[in-house]
């Protein structure tokens, strides 16, 4: 019976591994070939370690623990990398999944929608089009009566800058 329990967790520790290597390496795939404005170097030397991870690496912030997800000021949120209006707080809505979102971006030639299947997920995401740089994802979740989109962005991705 030990044995049993013993192999059953050490194949699950290795399956956890593996995943997690094809999930690194998927990354990778897509830093290849994903076009950046400029190098991963070159980010690094503008963007902070976290405004990297997030924007460069396609990381994800922690739910609810994030600098806009509870903003209710007016304003406009910008790209972190260009300074570019991307989103406004007319737009913002409370989702309750702890991130900021948006039923649409300020202006859609800003940004660009690519398929993104990484972990294993099949979703829609948002990129800085003159950047190539990841803010979010977009979703088909948001309220119904303002267009059903839910642009679910980083708050390390935008810089909010409050207006009167």
């Amino acid at each position: 019976m030990k044995r049993s329990i013993l192999a059953v967790m050490l194949l699950s520790v290795l399956t956890l591994f593996s995943c997690q290597n094809i999930n690194a390496q998927d990354n990778a795939k897509v830093l290849q070939h994903r076009k950046m404005s400029k190098t991963p170097a070159q980010w690094k030397a503008i963007l902070t370690p976290n405004q990297y991870q997030i924007m460069v690496n396609r990381g994800t912030e922690p739910p609810f623990h994030n600098a806009y997800d509870e903003n209710h000021q007016k304003g406009v949120y910008k790209s972190a990398a260009t300074g570019e209006v991307l989103f406004t707080s007319e737009d913002k809505f409370d989702s309750g999944t702890g991130w900021p979102s948006f039923v649409k971006p300020a202006d859609m030639s800003k940004i660009e929608i690519v398929k993104d299947n990484s972990y294993g997920m099949d979703r829609d995401e948002v990129i800085e089009k003159s950047t190539g740089l990841h803010l979010g994802h977009v979703f088909d979740d948001g309220p119904a009566d303002r267009g059903g989109k839910r642009y679910c962005m980083n708050s390390g991705a935008l810089i909010f800058v409050k207006t009167k």
